[in-house]
């Protein structure tokens, strides 16, 4: 098992790794590296041997969408910490994590309002047909185009963490009706926002707006596919800032050409993990009905300040032989 008492170096992988972060993390004892990563290469891409050159003789890693696996972690016995800066792990090999005796954490409470942001900015994008309308002002065509309202109109999400409750937040101001299905009902919020729990067909036959965020794990993957984009209201808009395997792409987009809803807002592609789905992809990015992002809802500049000091903060708890925020901790194989 490491010790975090033999050593104080710590690697970013990440770009935009904020001075004040780094600023803290040297205030608090550490030698902090950002990482250079090897030309024409990402987190994603990493090879283990590429991690292994990277990380020898850290004990704390800040990191995004690297893949870590046990063979990566059994290379860096020095490594006491996996600080992800995000919310999602399901890159890592906890199983190894915790048999290695490391400490797995993520950034919880970071990024949540700016995801949220980016999803209202999304439903509003697609409700207003933005896209298209500046598609069409560039050929000379400024006909207009009639959208549809965000205002009171009924807003599905899919999932109850920090984010949907964000959404919840911002939807109030719009006057939505909302519509959620979670595995963990809360009659306490509901009644302190209104929202209505419902299952998952009630939420596609209902909703104008579907927004999805629940984590990706074999009972999620592909929760949406030919048959849930079927009983979806036509012309209802679909919003992924979550996962990409949650929807099964190839079905998005046969509904999309077969007019069967009305458009998708995408940050998240099965692509990303999955290459042979790349042409799929490149068919969804090029449609007016389709608003894409590069997996950047977490990526404005406050909503990187906020993750990278909460990462920060959980390796230093880890270096000083403390525990991290309970809501931040994933894996502590110390225990």
């Amino acid at each position: 098992m490491p010790n975090p008492a033999t050593g104080r170096r710590v690697v970013a992988t990440q770009k935009f790794f904020d001075d004040a972060s780094i600023a803290y993390l040297r205030d608090q004892g550490c030698e902090v590296e950002i990482a250079a990563l090897p030309d024409g290469k990402n987190e994603g891409t990493l090879t283990p041997e590429d991690m292994r050159t990277l990380l020898d003789g850290a004990a704390g890693w800040i990191v995004g969408h690297a893949r870590i696996t046990r063979d990566v972690l059994e290379s860096l016995p020095g490594l006491a910490i996996v600080s992800r800066r995000g919310v999602g792990y399901e890159r890592v090999d906890l199983d190894a994590a915790k048999d290695l005796g490391r400490v797995v954490t993520i950034a919880a409470g970071g990024n949540d309002a700016t995801v949220a942001d980016q999803v209202i900015g999304m439903m509003i994008g697609l409700g207003r047909r933005f896209r298209e309308a500046q598609a069409n002002m560039e050929t000379g065509d400024w006909r207009i185009l009639l959208g549809t309202d965000l205002f009171q109109r009924t807003v599905g999400i899919v999932g109850l963490g920090r984010i949907g409750r964000s959404l919840v937040q911002r939807l109030r101001g719009f006057e939505a009706n909302i519509l959620v299905c979670t595995p963990r009902p809360d009659p306490d919020f509901a009644e302190e926002t209104g929202v209505r729990f419902v299952e998952i067909d009630a939420l596609l036959a209902e909703s104008d707006y579907i927004s999805l965020h629940s984590p990706l794990n074999p009972q999620t993957r592909h929760m949406i596919n030919a048959g849930s984009l079927s009983r979806m209201k036509p012309g209802a808009f679909l919003i992924n800032t979550a996962r990409g395997g949650l929807v099964n792409d190839a079905d998005l987009l046969d509904a999309l050409e077969a007019g069967r809803i009305g458009g998708a807002g995408l940050d998240v592609f099965e692509s990303e993990s999955d290459p042979s789905k790349q042409s799929v992809t490149q068919a969804l990015i090029a449609r007016h009905d389709v608003i894409a992002a590069p997996h950047a809802g977490a990526s404005t500049v406050e909503g990187l300040n906020r993750t990278n000091m909460i990462a920060a903060r959980c390796v230093v708890d880890v270096l000083e032989g403390r525990t991290p925020p309970a809501q931040c901790v994933v894996i502590d194989g110390r225990t």
